[in-house]
């Protein structure tokens, strides 16, 4: 994915973040960001600059608006994107992970056409479906298919 000559699709930035799971915006940290993929490699200094700027904004909007996507401040206080599939290993893990980094953000649009940051405090966003999947997971579960950058 990514590339300077390549457009990189919303739909393909969503297979980005289900295939990983658990992606940060924009920031270097210890899973993959989708700003980088979409750039096509690495990135000095904010995106915002950078010649797919314009593109990475479009694409992350398009992705923070999934409803398959959780999106929260959950690495490295971080806007980070996780996927439905791990909903389940996130809220079996939540009071070791930090309850308040998984408060759900979404972005709305004012009247007057200024943007605003909306939170929904963990655990009002979580669907009843995926609170009876987190209670048939054990703590070691959650742990493997969270990956690396979670650690007990």
């Amino acid at each position: 994915m990514g590339g300077y000559r390549h457009t990189v699709t919303p739909k393909q930035a969503l297979a980005f973040v289900e295939r990983h799971g658990v992606v940060l915006e924009g920031a270097r940290g210890p899973v993959p960001s989708l700003a980088e993929a979409i750039a096509g490699g690495s990135i000095r200094g904010s995106w915002w600059g950078h010649p797919k700027g314009n593109e990475i904004f479009n694409v992350t909007r398009a992705v923070r608006d999934s409803g398959d996507i959780l999106t929260c401040r959950l690495i490295l206080q971080k806007i980070t994107f996780v996927h439905r599939r791990l909903w389940p290993a996130v809220v079996r893990m939540a009071s070791h992970l930090g309850r308040a980094k998984l408060a759900a953000i979404r972005e709305r649009h004012t009247r007057g056409g200024a943007h605003e940051i909306v939170t929904t405090p963990y655990p009002q966003w979580v669907p009843k479906k995926t609170h009876s999947a987190a209670d048939s997971l054990t703590e070691e579960d959650a742990l493997s298919q969270l990956g690396d950058w979670v650690t007990p």
